[in-house]
């Protein structure tokens, strides 16, 4: 295990690890116990009761987070002909129309945050998996980043709003980001929620047992705060 600074052992120090705390405590700790000089991305660590193997249990979704993400989101759209067009209207920051955009994606190219495509680019940008895929860039129909033409300009406003996509991964656990430390407790806490809601609305049939069975909330080098999950999915 690697050796902690003095500024994580301090901060640490502030945390009971076998308290959990209710959303709003867990925030505010993280924001006090946060010591980077930069604005520190807060993130929420869940570990669901789901087995990943099965095809039937398997978590997927999208959030938009009433307070957004405080950050820049850098949009690329596939589209062709009027799809690029809208594209280019509507702001995105990159409108990939060519196959030169697709060979230059193919040669590693990911400068940006959210890929968006429609379906007649789909064949081609197919093909992009192998650099997209690991990197949670790949449009996808069930996550609503492959649409038509029409719809592209309410999708990038999302994104830019702070859509956030989350996928159980191969462990069955979810890692998304809520906000940033700079962000009052409240927003961050009321972010927290609306990506506890939509993952407890994309629970699956075939859960048994506890479903959340663990939620960490925490900064960026920060330590963890343990959220207690009855307190986080109580109705207000």
């Amino acid at each position: 295990m690697a050796k902690r600074g003095k500024k994580y052992l301090a901060a640490a120090a502030k945390v009971d690890r076998n308290r959990l705390y209710a959303p709003e405590e867990a925030v505010a700790l993280v924001k006090e116990t946060s010591f980077t000089k930069f604005d520190a991305t807060v993130e929420c660590h869940l570990r669901l009761g789901v087995d990943p193997r099965q095809a039937d249990q398997q978590v997927r979704g999208v959030v938009v987070l009433p307070h957004g993400l405080g950050k820049k989101v850098r949009v690329l759209v596939f589209a062709q002909g009027d799809g690029a067009r809208i594209a280019q209207e509507a702001g995105a920051d990159i409108v990939a129309d060519s196959d030169e955009w697709l060979k230059k994606i193919q040669d590693g190219f990911t400068d940006f945050d959210v890929a968006i495509a429609t379906p007649d680019m789909m064949g081609k940008v197919g093909r992009l998996g192998k650099v997209l895929g690991p990197r949670g860039l790949m449009p996808n129909p069930k996550a609503g980043t492959v649409v038509p033409p029409e719809d592209i300009p309410r999708v990038i406003k999302e994104a830019r709003a702070g859509r956030v996509e989350f996928r159980l991964d191969k462990s069955g656990n979810l890692h998304v980001p809520v906000g940033k430390v700079s962000f009052s407790a409240n927003a961050l806490s009321e972010n927290l929620r609306a990506f506890l809601d939509a993952v407890m609305k994309a629970k699956p049939a075939a859960a048994k047992g506890t479903y959340l069975r663990r939620i960490t909330v925490t900064s960026t080098m920060g330590p963890g705060v343990r959220v207690d999950p009855a307190a986080a999915t109580a109705k207000a």
